[in-house]
């Protein structure tokens, strides 16, 4: 980019004065050509004032992001991105910059004066930017902020840019810090990960840095662990292979869900919680989903291997990861469903065709993830193709999984089913005591209802009293 370009870039800028620079991500992203959609300013002195000089000559809002660092965001306005302010962490700028992680974030741009778009460059960036490389600023930059370890890698498969050997090395000495920070902003860079195009390659990048391992210790446990022969991987590449197949159906879910392509897009680019899509939802699902292999893994005496309540143990373990990831309730229950329910859809195959009754029942089981869960399964079943499978072993699931996609959309189409009988009447009609057993047979009776064996209040009565009486519940009244 030449000087006249970043000096239009950081022309927006020059009421903060000589004493502020565009610094870190956004002066790289301009130096590489990359649309710059948020730029950070250091400036010598109060950030609070700084940001509301810039607010007011661009008509621009401002509010504090961090009172620690003195940091504050302004966007809006006239401003063609927006800005987060921050006051020079050290004694000048070559302190700032000095504790940045990579050479390529240590690039600085003068807002105004005669140097404006005019690269501060003190640690060699603009060299490991032509090389595409990446390189820490100094030896303590991991240790300093173990986050950066996985920034290292999400940044790597951004921009497609390698470390550099003492970075690679730094980074498995140090990777074992990983949970020495915050574990929000871990679950911050991890959703960061699961936004990119191909997640399944930052998170080889990970691996390769000791990071994915050390983030999820279960994972590092399933390296080199053999599966049956219906498997072409160990747990941990078939792992990765399923987060791939997730980010290609998510991508473009018309070769495997055809005409109902169009509804499985809108759902998983539905917002799902914590700044993240229920697709990226999906991709830490898949990443998670067979983190309990290790802890079930057996040998039967015939000599076959298992992996007994995986899916159990592993919506425990899930749960227990994302609450020391302080995610949002949604986003946990959300990875917690996905593991627990991944299986069932696969046993159901041998069980083809099924009813709508049965199909029912499995959806239910399933709720609210329906279709993001059906998308796993199809996921996980793409990344098992060991010597003992086969293609029409494959396109049984993929049939089976359009069928129920078709019959979920359908059933969603049709809306609630309304009830013929309310609850406390059908109690009453029973002569029984409302209790669990209730919400039980509600739920029979809905499907039932849905399937089309219940038309009337009076096959819903007696339907009602065979099933009461078979299971004596609830005390007569």
């Amino acid at each position: 980019m030449s000087e006249d370009a970043l000096r239009a870039l950081v022309a927006p800028l020059a009421p903060l004065g000589e004493r502020a620079w565009a610094v870190g991500g956004g002066v790289r992203d301009a130096l590489l050509g990359r649309a710059v959609d948020d730029l950070d300013v250091a400036v010598a002195g109060d950030g609070r004032a700084a940001a509301a000089a810039l607010a007011r000559a661009h008509g621009a809002t401002r509010f504090r992001l961090s009172r620690a660092f003195g940091a504050w965001r302004v966007q809006g306005g006239a401003l063609p991105y927006h800005v987060d302010i921050t006051p020079l962490q050290g004694a000048d700028l070559a302190e700032d910059l000095g504790r940045r992680d990579l050479t390529v974030n240590a690039l600085a741009v003068p807002a105004a004066g005669p140097e404006a778009g005019r690269v501060v460059d003190l640690y060699g960036g603009l060299g490991d930017l032509a090389a595409r490389r990446l390189r820490l600023v100094h030896a303590r930059a991991l240790a300093d902020d173990p986050v950066r370890l996985l920034r290292m890698a999400r940044l790597g498969e951004a921009l497609g840019f390698r470390p550099d050997p003492a970075a690679v090395a730094r980074a498995r000495a140090d990777a074992r810090l990983v949970w020495d920070t915050a574990g929000e902003r871990l679950a911050d860079e991890l959703g960061r990960i699961a936004r990119l195009p191909r997640p399944d390659r930052a998170f080889e990048r990970l691996d390769e840095l000791g990071g994915l391992g050390a983030l999820v210790p279960e994972l590092e446990r399933a390296r080199g662990l053999d599966q049956s022969p219906y498997h072409h991987k160990d747990v941990l590449g078939h792992t990765i292979e399923v987060v791939q197949h997730v980010a290609e159906i998510a991508r473009d879910p018309e070769p495997v869900f055809r005409s109902r392509a169009g509804r499985v897009r809108a759902v998983l680019e539905a917002p799902l919680a914590d700044e993240l899509r229920a697709r990226e939802g999906l991709v830490i699902t898949a990443l998670l989903h067979d983190m309990a292999k290790a802890d079930t893994h057996a040998v039967t005496p015939e000599g076959r291997v298992t992996f007994m309540a995986h899916d159990r143990l592993g919506a425990e373990q899930a749960d227990a990861l994302m609450r020391r990831l302080r995610t949002s309730t949604r986003l946990r229950e959300f990875v917690v469903r996905g593991i627990r329910w991944h299986l069932p859809l696969g046993f159901m195959v041998h069980r083809a065709p099924l009813s709508l009754r049965q199909i029912h029942r499995y959806l239910r089981l399933t709720a609210p993830s329906e279709a993001e869960i059906i998308v796993l399964t199809v996921a996980d079943r793409l990344a098992t193709a060991g010597p003992r499978t086969t293609e029409s072993a494959i396109r049984r699931h993929l049939v089976l999984a359009r069928e129920v996609m078709d019959a979920h959309f359908t059933l969603v189409d049709r809306g609630p089913v309304r009830p013929l009988i309310a609850g406390d009447e059908l109690a009453r009609e029973l002569g029984r005591a409302p209790g669990p057993w209730l919400a039980e047979l509600l739920g029979e009776v809905g499907e039932g209802q849905v399937v089309g064996a219940l038309r009337t209040r009076d096959q819903v009565l007696r339907f009602a009293r065979r099933w009461s009486e078979q299971r004596n519940v609830g005390p007569r009244t």
